[in-house]
This record gives structure tokens, C-alpha cells and sequence, in this order.
């Protein structure tokens, strides 16, 4: 891939806290999610942006992806020269690192734009136009069953044990998805503390998220009779209650992971 021309990166520089495995729940969801826009794409390519003071992520991201898409690309962007000085060893074949931004320097738009735990850093005001700006960059549809590139931007806990993101296409925000490793959860609403920018100041009474969040602790107090049989029968008959009010898009076999994936327009600020 040819750079572009050299341009100032769009952003600010981050902690860059990083650990191997962190973003392990958000990974195996894109793949089975988004896997046949990647498998369809001729020269599918995925972004990771702002992967921090170290590459695991990028590196993770590129086998969790081929496992769905075995010609998927990965380009790791990260706005600090240092970072990405530091993770050009680890390039391979179908693995690179380059320095930009929320501009995302690449020749081609991307069939994936993944941004874990960047905009937490920044004013809440800022998320609509980064949100904006990358969903710009994504590719767009290629034909009938195709609905265009993936942007996946939320947070996540520093073990990856707790995960809340939004996934954006091409048209905007689609859903939000919570997930957690089940065995560390008192109650659903624990997931608070890792909402998204554009969601974690909106939890407060009024707000859809936190109606959402309000039912999601009662269906779990009303399933606690199936804790007897395990944290996940109990996670999924919650889930299936929570069905019954709240526009849940996944099914079972989603659920069965310890997640829980919401249509956006029912979450979204105001709404």
C-alpha cells in the first residue's frame, strides 16, 4: 500500500495502556459478526486505532480475524512516532504499523475500523465528530447483502473482563453491545463503570441507558433462581427477559458468551 502524502495526525496522544488479551471479547465478536463482510471484500482491511504503548492488540487482531477471514490485512495507527517506531519489529506478512490519526492514513477505505478504549480520553462533545469522521473513512457496501465497513469504538477494564462498544457502519451508529466475563459480575449493571464516551455521562435517571440498565438488573434478580445451574443460564434467561422489552438484536449463541448486543436508537442520548 502506497502512503499518503505526509499530513499533521488528527488527535491527541493517549496513556496508552495496553495488555495481551485485552480485547479479546470485542475480537471474537467482530470475527463472527462481521466476518462474511471481510470474507466478501477483494482486499479486506481492519485498523487498529490507537493501540497504545505496545502491538498485542494489532497482533492479536490479525489472527482472531484470519480465523474468519484468512486474507484480512491489519494496519496498526497510533498518533504517537514512538509507538510506532517500537512496533515496527512485530510486522509480518499482513500486519503493519503506521503513524496517523483519526484521519486513518490509508490509500483505500478500511472494512474495519477498530478504536478500543481511545475516545474515553476525550470530551464527550468530541465523539459525534470522531464518530463522524471514521465513518466517512469506512468502505461502503459492494452489492446486495453488503452493508459496508465496521467501526467498533468503546472500553473496555485492563484484563478485558468487562467490554461495552458501538458498532457503526458507514450510515452511523447500530448497536450497542455489553460483554463480560460472567464469573466476575454481581449485577449487569457493574458494566456501567465501562460505557462509552458517548454513553458513561448519560447514566443518570431519564436517560434511555439508564433505563436500560435499570431493567437489566431486575431481569437478573428475577433469574437468580437459575444461578443454581450457572452464571450463564442465569445471563442468558435474563437476556431473554430483557428480549421482551428492549430491541435485543443477537440470539442465543451470542448470549451464551457472556454478551448482550441492544439496537443503538434505543440507547441513544435523549432518546
Amino acid at each position: 500500500m502506497t502512503p499518503r502524502a505526509a499530513t499533521r495526525p488528527v488527535g491527541t496522544v493517549t496513556r496508552g495502556t495496553t495488555n495481551p488479551n485485552r480485547l479479546r471479547r470485542m475480537d471474537r465478536w467482530i470475527a463472527a459478526t462481521h466476518g462474511a463482510e471481510l470474507r466478501r471484500a477483494a482486499e479486506p482491511v481492519a485498523v487498529d486505532l490507537g493501540y497504545g504503548a505496545a502491538p498485542w492488540t494489532a497482533v492479536e487482531l490479525l489472527g482472531r480475524l484470519r480465523t474468519a477471514a484468512p486474507r484480512t490485512r491489519v494496519v496498526g495507527i497510533e498518533i504517537d512516532p514512538a509507538r510506532v517506531a517500537a512496533a515496527r519489529p512485530y510486522e509480518r506478512e499482513g500486519l503493519e504499523f503506521r503513524h496517523g490519526g483519526f484521519e486513518v492514513p490509508l490509500p483505500a477505505r478500511p472494512h474495519l475500523i477498530r478504536a478500543a478504549n481511545v475516545l474515553r480520553q476525550y470530551d464527550e462533545e468530541r465523539v459525534a465528530e470522531v464518530w463522524a469522521g471514521l465513518c466517512a473513512r469506512l468502505a461502503p457496501a459492494d452489492g446486495p447483502g453488503s452493508r459496508g465497513g465496521l467501526l467498533v469504538e468503546g472500553t473496555c477494564d485492563e484484563i478485558g473482563r468487562r467490554h461495552v462498544w458501538v458498532a457503526l457502519g458507514p450510515e452511523g451508529p447500530r448497536t450497542v453491545t455489553f460483554a463480560t466475563r460472567l464469573g466476575s459480575l454481581d449485577r449487569p449493571s457493574d458494566l456501567a463503570e465501562r460505557l462509552p464516551k458517548a454513553l458513561i455521562h448519560r447514566n443518570v435517571p431519564g436517560e434511555p441507558v439508564h433505563f436500560f440498565l435499570r431493567d437489566f438488573d431486575r431481569a437478573w434478580a428475577a433469574a437468580a433462581p437459575y444461578a443454581s445451574y450457572g452464571a450463564r443460564q442465569r445471563w442468558i434467561r435474563t437476556v431473554r427477559d430483557l428480549a421482551a422489552v428492549w430491541p435485543v438484536t443477537d440470539g442465543p449463541s451470542r448470549w451464551r458468551q457472556g454478551e448482550v448486543t441492544v439496537a443503538w436508537s434505543a440507547l441513544a442520548p435523549g432518546g
